[in-house]
């Protein structure tokens, strides 16, 4: 049975609090490390297994911190975990443009997130996202899902500035992967290794980052 979760926050003086009605739980907090600490609580109590993984996180949070003042792009927020990190290492200057297809688990982001001005959520299909603002530029791109990774790949890395990073994940052999997807993975490496205009890195840690750079 799947069970369909909220999480209601709101600000009480300097206190951020975040509430569950259909659980009848609640926790508050100052920083972002609350925020995602509450992320990660709504997530596993959805049953939501697809989070990224700490040391994943921790990545984005450093490399986030390295491009002041810039434009960032999440292609896959599910339940905001991510997103929380990343949010974390940008500074007050900077933008991050999140999408998901999952209005149930983008809730959760927008509800524990939502209040941080820097950051807009959209819920939408990826792809077509991509292809209608082709035009824009980030200096960070995320790719977490299927759009910006397996499909519209070149449209995603047209958007990327020139010095900007592409981070991908889950490259290292996945026990629910379906049949077939290794090889989908195997094109995707070749096809970034294969880029003159990207410099790419490999490596077998996490999940299997790849960490892409535009020339």
């Amino acid at each position: 049975m799947d069970i369909q979760l909220n999480t209601e926050i709101w600000k009480e003086a300097d206190m951020y609090v975040a509430y569950v009605p259909q659980l009848e739980v609640s926790s508050c907090g100052r920083t972002v490390e609350e925020a995602k600490k509450n992320i990660k609580e709504a997530t596993e109590a959805c049953g939501f297994l697809q989070m990224s993984e700490l040391s994943t996180c921790t990545l984005l949070k450093t490399l986030a911190a390295s491009k002041p003042g810039s434009k960032f792009l999440e292609l896959g927020t599910g339940t905001g975990l991510a997103t929380a990190w990343i949010l974390d290492g940008m500074d007050d200057a900077s933008t991050l443009t999140s999408l998901d297809n999952d209005e149930t688990l983008l809730s959760i982001a927008k509800e524990n997130l939502g209040v941080d001005k820097r950051l807009t959520l959209i819920c939408t299909d990826g792809g077509e996202w991509i292809k209608k603002n082709a035009k824009l530029k980030f200096s960070f791109i995320f790719a977490d899902t299927w759009p910006g990774k397996y499909l519209v790949l070149e449209e995603t890395l047209a958007m990327l500035e020139k010095g900007g990073i592409y981070i991908i994940d889950d490259m290292l052999p996945q026990a629910n992967w379906p049949d077939g997807h290794a090889e989908k993975v195997a094109n995707l490496l070749s096809t970034l290794d294969n880029r003159e205009d990207m410099a790419v890195t490999k490596m077998g840690w996490a999940s299997g980052i790849v960490i892409v750079v535009k020339k």
